[in-house]
């Protein structure tokens, strides 16, 4: 499916889901008016001024009146369709997200940063500054919870953007504590060629074990 496609393909579900919704809630006020309707009235009270004892009322049920029991079934088909709604605008959000990503990076043009780190030993991340082409582009701040997920294998995207074919300039600064807790300040530079699609590029920190010091370098994902 090409890119229009997709467009239109969206908007449609994107119009099918509002009339469900209006359709949904034209049930479920139906629905509660025939609740409504369907519950017997009382029958009001009659004192006699001779009556020695209150006459019991007789509840009576209209003709052609549905059971009680019906409308919780009612109501519960009511809810498991528009939960199955629910979730269809779920889908239609991710769907959408997706293409306001390809409509602001389109893959000619895009460049993705991640982070990744192999350490504990020597370094802890405090933050990552980035440029590109001398321009910065972004400076990030870690929580000790972002940083200690990174200590466990995570990946972060920490740049997304858009770059024209050529050579450009990377570079890195990460500020952190190295060994002793002291504080530490690191930079890695890659030039790199962007040809036509997606340019992928890896900030790596590790340990390197021999000088009791942290690595590091930008992998460039081919």
């Amino acid at each position: 499916m090409n890119f229009m496609h997709r467009v239109v393909s969206i908007s449609a579900r994107g119009a099918l889901l509002a009339c469900a919704w209006v359709t949904f809630a034209a049930a479920d006020a139906t629905a509660a008016g025939a609740a409504s309707a369907a519950a017997p009235l009382a029958a009001p009270a009659v004192t006699t001024p001779t009556a020695q004892a209150a006459v019991p009322s007789t509840a009576v049920t209209p003709a052609g009146a549905a059971p009680a029991s019906a409308a919780p079934a009612d109501f519960k088909t009511l809810d498991q369709e528009v939960q199955g709604l629910k979730r269809d605008v779920v889908d239609l959000n991710k769907d959408l997200f997706v293409l306001e990503e390809e409509l602001l990076f389109p893959a000619n043009t895009q460049v993705a940063l991640y982070v990744s780190m192999d350490v504990g030993t020597f370094f802890a991340l405090d933050s990552v500054t980035v440029k590109i082409d001398n321009k910065e582009v972004k400076n990030y701040l870690y929580t000790a919870r972002e940083a200690d997920a990174l200590l466990k294998g995570g990946v972060q995207q920490i740049y997304l953007g858009n770059l024209k074919v050529g050579k450009h300039e990377l570079v890195a600064f990460f500020t952190g504590k190295g060994p002793v807790e002291r504080d530490y300040k690191r930079g890695a530079t890659l030039t790199f060629d962007k040809g036509v699609g997606a340019k992928y590029l890896e900030l790596k920190i590790t340990d390197r074990v021999a000088k009791h010091q942290p690595e590091f370098a930008i992998k460039d994902w081919e």
